[in-house]
């Protein structure tokens, strides 16, 4: 098996060495990741510059742009042979619910998915690489299911609760939850007396009942959603065509 391997926390983030140390042992890995922390980062390309690609004493690639252009560059660029799989993170705390859509990585993941190769997005669901060492063997596990019963490519978001890999309540299929609105934005002023503004934290949990990511980490479980890229809202479709007559 070929891995490709991003995130967005950077290319000396622990999560992602803890990542390439597990898959390493199973397959023929390639790294490349942001040259400083992207999170936050979501789909975004960078068109107003070029991107320079340099290689790390470990052997890591990383690249001055954002987790998409990271996977961009590797797949159009930089690897010469198509690898079997794309594998992001691990991310230092959560991406669940509606954070998928801001999140860089689950955007890298996304980036592979789109040039239609399988693709999964691993996080720890707390901040601060508590028992790293175990959501990288839960993402090791996972990688070897390989998921030959789903359609291909697959694009899956994985939450791993921040606990010893003896105490996880194993692992379960889930749907995304929903929070509130994020909260205000900070006001501050900087050294030189300007206003600025910080973006403020994530809301609430609003929708985490059995079933969602939010409710399987809080019970212990390991949180696997598979995601799809379809932003059409197809039910409007007809009340937009009749509008349109």
């Amino acid at each position: 098996m070929r891995i490709l391997i991003s995130n967005d926390d950077g290319y000396l983030a622990p999560g992602l060495a803890a990542l390439a140390d597990a898959l390493a042992s199973i397959a023929e890995i390639v790294v490349v990741a942001p040259d400083s922390n992207r999170s936050g980062a979501s789909n975004s390309l960078s068109l107003d510059r070029p991107l320079s690609v340099n290689k790390a004493g470990n052997g890591f690639y990383y690249v001055n742009g954002t987790p998409t252009d990271c996977v961009h560059v590797a797949l159009t660029g930089m690897m010469m042979e198509r690898p079997d799989l794309v594998v992001s993170g691990i991310n230092n705390g959560p991406n669940m619910g509606d954070d998928t859509l801001y999140s860089g990585t689950v955007a890298a993941a996304t980036e592979g998915y789109l040039f239609g190769i399988p693709a999964i997005a691993f996080s720890q669901a707390e901040y601060g690489w508590v028992n790293l060492d175990a959501a990288a063997r839960v993402a090791r596990d996972i990688v070897e299911r390989r998921f030959d019963e789903l359609h291909k490519p697959y694009l899956l978001n994985v939450n791993i609760p921040a606990l010893p890999y003896e105490q996880m309540q194993g692992i379960t299929a889930t749907r995304l939850g929903k929070r509130h609105s994020a909260e205000p934005v900070i006001r501050a002023l900087d050294p030189r007396g300007r206003e600025i503004f910080w973006i403020g934290p994530v809301g609430a949990t609003r929708e985490a009942g059995p079933g969602t990511d939010f409710h399987a980490v809080a019970q212990g479980q390991v949180s696997i959603t598979p995601l799809q890229i379809d932003l059409t809202h197809v039910t409007q479709l007809e009340a937009l065509a009749k509008g349109l007559a």
